[in-house]
């Protein structure tokens, strides 16, 4: 008969043959069969999950945006093309009739809402608008969250929803997003 192995022998031997990190107990049936080398184990290597602060080696030290700031804080996720749409101002429902309808010039505004996915895809195209036609057009976006009666008072059933207007009238809408050609025809066909 087998001398008796103490269990605290047996469990280390069988953890160091199983190659289970420290935290991890194996069942008492597969030390025992460990022990006695009949059965061998698959090799477990583990998982290693490093958590690193969100922002640190995405965004470099020249960038001071509140997108970059709350990444580097780990707080919430930091996209790319927010930092685009910053550019274009917003206007509410204290600022619409000044900004929008009592405009020299013609004036698009995007139509969007923060949980619209395809909202936040169009943002740099109107970025990218809003520079390439800056002394034609004024670009402007207003969230349907926050200014809901302007929304319904136009119409806009879906979002994303670009519309232009000249002098306080609506000219032309485009819904959804679109590719930045179809939105340069509609702005070329009204200039």
């Amino acid at each position: 008969m087998a001398a008796a192995i103490p269990e605290s022998t047996a469990l280390a031997s069988a953890k160091a043959r199983m190659a289970l990190p420290a935290e991890i107990t194996p069942s008492p049936a597969a030390v025992s069969l460990s022990v006695r080398g009949r059965v061998g184990l698959p090799r477990f290597s583990g998982l290693k999950i490093q958590q690193q602060p969100l922002g640190l080696a995405l965004f470099n030290s020249k960038r001071n945006s509140s997108v970059s700031r709350r990444a580097s804080e780990g707080r919430g996720i930091a996209c790319e093309a927010q930092d685009a749409a910053l550019d274009v101002p917003n206007v509410t429902d204290a600022t619409w009739q000044s900004l929008v309808l009592k405009a020299d010039g013609p004036v698009l505004v995007e139509f969007w809402a923060p949980w619209c996915g395809p909202c936040r895809m169009i943002h740099p195209v109107i970025g990218e608008l809003a520079k390439q036609y800056t002394e034609k057009l004024t670009c402007f976006k207003l969230n349907t969250d926050e200014s809901p009666s302007i929304a319904s008072q136009y119409g806009v059933r879906s979002i994303p929803t670009i519309m232009i207007f000249n002098k306080g009238e609506k000219k032309d809408a485009v819904i959804g997003a679109v590719p930045k050609t179809s939105l340069e025809n509609t702005i070329e066909k009204l200039l």
